[in-house]
């Protein structure tokens, strides 16, 4: 292997720059040339590049977002812009392609082994946790804790006011930060589509009405709500305009949204995403269509369509404990 290429693609997670250092590293340490491609597939659609030396990526662990940049790339679901990217990695002489991206990054990788013969890694990087093959992904742990904080602070304004608020925090759809966070703040109530089906939310709509209401008869003292995104029709506002209009509940609503996916990385995606990066380097020599994970402490190397076509449930053991506290 004597070239090897990154791109960041999809939505950015924290950790996403101390993946790249990893590789860029870990690349030079064995005389392979790194090239990194701006604004995932669409810098390899449009040859947008640069050589990454060692020099570029040692100050970068702990910053946010990506220095390649990222984009969603809708030329990757034509035959024309996969062929495009195919004819970039060709002109470069690439040997091997990291992607370091979420669900639909991986799909790209996918789309591009029937016009590249080239080794495809990939590296988890989304804040959703929602890929398979991998107990956390790079920029879950950050995400989790930007929202705990988060809601930490509106814990002392509803305390003082004895509000109801109701916090949404990302997640696509799975409830991995819905769930963690929930937890983590002590949440009277996590709404997340493991426990709320759209089949039942009218039954849920009014299991939380009582709740709030005999809290609110019993004790003086907030009620903090933790939705994630896409379950309720209208999202947070939705279930506040529910709330008052069916039981005259008032309540004060916070949308996190692209907070979460911000900041400086945790120590936690900070060292997954070194470890992750360095395996990918090493996967590249000889193995391709896989995406690097860690689960259960080991690093582990899973075939890309097992990792996008398995769904990741949340943590048995997270579920179990918040049926136990509410």
């Amino acid at each position: 292997m004597e070239s090897l290429a990154i791109i960041t693609s999809g939505g950015d997670a924290p950790g996403m720059n101390a993946a790249i250092r990893a590789i860029v590293l870990s690349c030079h340490a064995k005389g392979i040339k790194c090239i990194g491609f701006y604004h995932g597939y669409n810098g390899l659609i449009e040859d947008e590049c640069l050589t990454l030396t060692p020099e570029m990526v040692r100050p970068i662990l702990q910053y946010g977002g990506t220095i390649l940049k990222s984009a969603r790339c809708p030329q990757m679901h034509t035959d024309d812009g996969v062929k495009n990217v195919a004819k970039t990695l060709k002109r470069h002489k690439v040997d091997s392609l990291v992607v370091i991206g979420g669900d639909g990054s991986f799909r790209g990788m996918m789309a591009l082994q029937s016009y590249w013969s080239g080794r495809l890694i990939g590296v988890p990087a989304t804040i959703d946790n929602d890929l398979a093959c991998t107990d956390s992904t790079i920029g879950f742990s950050t995400a989790v804790s930007t929202a705990t904080h988060a809601i930490d602070k509106i814990r002392d304004t509803a305390n003082a006011f004895e509000r109801v608020f109701i916090v949404e925090v990302m997640g696509r759809h799975s409830g991995h930060i819905a769930f963690n966070v929930g937890l983590a703040t002590a949440a009277e109530s996590i709404l997340s589509f493991e426990n709320c089906p759209s089949s039942s939310l009218e039954q849920v709509k009014l299991s939380l009405i009582e709740q709030i209401q005999t809290q609110q008869k019993n004790n003086h003292t907030s009620f903090v709500i933790v939705l994630a995104e896409n379950l309720w029709p209208g999202g947070a506002q939705g279930l506040k305009q529910t709330l008052n209009d069916t039981a005259n509940i008032e309540s004060a609503v916070c949308v996190l949204g692209y907070i979460q996916r911000g900041g400086s990385p945790c120590p936690e995606d900070r060292i997954l995403a070194t470890e992750l990066g360095i395996e990918a380097v090493e996967a590249a020599y000889s193995e391709s269509g896989i995406m690097i994970g860690k689960e259960q402490g080991k690093l582990i190397r899973r075939c890309i369509i097992a990792a996008t076509e398995q769904k990741k449930p949340v943590d048995q053991a997270i579920h179990s404990v918040y049926q136990t506290l509410t």
